[in-house]
């Protein structure tokens, strides 16, 4: 089967991992190929669209038989921006994700697998990325192996959609303890969004890093 993985910024906290799914599917011999530009996406059996941010139009899409998105909800609850941060600040820690065909409409495809990602409250972003990339290799994984197998299931309920999160989202109430405030501090980039508060007019930054 020839594969083609896509992520469309090179410097994406993903890359690792989709390199990862990339080694593991050439030694299940299938040919495969992790392009960094829906430019270059060549006809293909499977194209992976994993991590990105822009949309692929529909004369690339018709270059593959399966485009496939795996999303961090229960879609269709669930579509649109950070859907696995978003959730944890509801205060979840069982995370379902949806393995998906690519369509017109953005997160509206019918679905082939779902599966829950399952963290015990302690992860930090680090961390929380890496299971959450684990189950995306796995599902794909999963898909590539049953294939000819699996039948496409047409989104059905109410659909919701999570807002795209801007610094304002990263700034925490002075006057809240720790505790209450912990599931920021959990899906905080440190390096690039860290958190922040406002005390006598001034901004400061906080960082979080585990212990071990």
């Amino acid at each position: 089967m020839r594969i083609t993985i896509l992520t469309d910024n090179p410097k994406s906290w993903f890359v690792p991992y989709g390199n990862e799914l990339l080694e593991r599917l050439k030694a299940s011999g299938h040919v495969a190929e992790y392009v960094y530009n829906a430019k270059d996406i060549q006809k293909s059996d499977v194209c992976f669209i994993l991590s990105c941010t822009k949309l692929v139009n529909e004369t690339t899409l018709a270059l593959s038989d399966n485009n496939i998105v795996v999303h961090a909800s229960d879609l269709p609850q669930g579509k649109g921006f950070s859907p696995l941060q978003w959730q944890i600040l509801e205060g979840k820690n069982q995370i379902p994700l949806t393995l998906f065909e690519v369509v017109k409409d953005v997160d509206a495809g019918p679905y082939y697998l779902k599966d829950t990602v399952v963290f015990d409250g302690s992860e930090l972003h680090g961390k929380l990325r890496e299971k959450l990339a684990q189950k995306i290799i796995e599902m794909c994984l999963q898909f590539v192996e049953q294939r000819t197998s699996l039948l496409p299931v047409q989104q059905n309920g109410i659909e919701t959609f999570y807002k795209r999160r801007t610094e304002k989202n990263d700034e925490l109430d002075a006057n809240k303890t720790i505790a209450e405030l912990f599931n920021q501090f959990r899906i905080a980039d440190n390096e690039n969004s860290p958190v922040y508060f406002y005390m006598n007019g001034h901004k400061y930054f906080l960082k979080i890093y585990p212990a071990i």
